[in-house]
């Protein structure tokens, strides 16, 4: 049997899962929007079903632990999914949160709110900063995650206005995009 192809993004209040889901269909993937929510209000094995019952990948899933330091709910879901045998994790839109007290998690790359790749991180407006890591409160489990494409953005649906869903959600689009890219799915 075929992995169901995933994508997570670190983030899941109402304007991420307005960008995420505007996203999503941009890229003819589908959303688990029941998995939005400031925390993520469902468990891992609950989102793993409906990862399984969606039509077709690749399947966009929000995780977020709402500013929770340590492991938060956000974490245990992204944990739990990332250990299915049954699904294959493409990537993960990694949110910035301008975290000052993070060690920062090493980034394959970031789309600045212009839209351009960049190897250093971003800010959550979306400006790129002088760091090749990115601070968030829902990636700290992604360290020990290995051979997993990361790609660093701001707030999804926001960087002050650049990503809004009136147009279109363009920098997560990007994101999403190039996590497909980088596993061979996109051109």
């Amino acid at each position: 049997m075929e992995k169901r192809k995933v994508i997570l993004v670190t983030d899941g209040d109402d304007v991420a899962r307005s960008a995420v889901e505007l996203a999503t269909y941009n890229i003819g993937g589908r959303c688990i929007s029941a998995s939005a929510g400031n925390p993520t209000p469902l468990s891992g094995s609950e989102i793993i079903e409906l990862i399984k019952s969606a039509p077709h990948d690749p399947v966009v899933v929000m995780v977020d632990d709402k500013g929770m330091k340590g492991k938060g709910k956000g974490e245990l879901v992204m944990e739990t999914i990332m250990k299915d045998d049954s699904i294959e994790v493409l990537g993960v839109v990694a949110v910035s949160s301008n975290g000052r007290d993070c060690k920062g998690l090493p980034l394959t790359c970031s789309i600045t709110k212009d839209g351009k790749i960049v190897k250093n991180g971003v800010d959550k407006y979306g400006n790129e900063i002088p760091n090749k890591k990115i601070c968030g409160d829902t990636l700290s489990i992604l360290k020990d995650m290995k051979d997993v494409v990361i790609v660093g953005i701001g707030d999804p649906g926001k960087m002050d206005t650049m990503d809004e869903i009136t147009k279109g959600s363009p920098i997560t689009t990007m994101a999403l995009k190039e996590i497909l890219k980088r596993n061979g799915l996109a051109q």
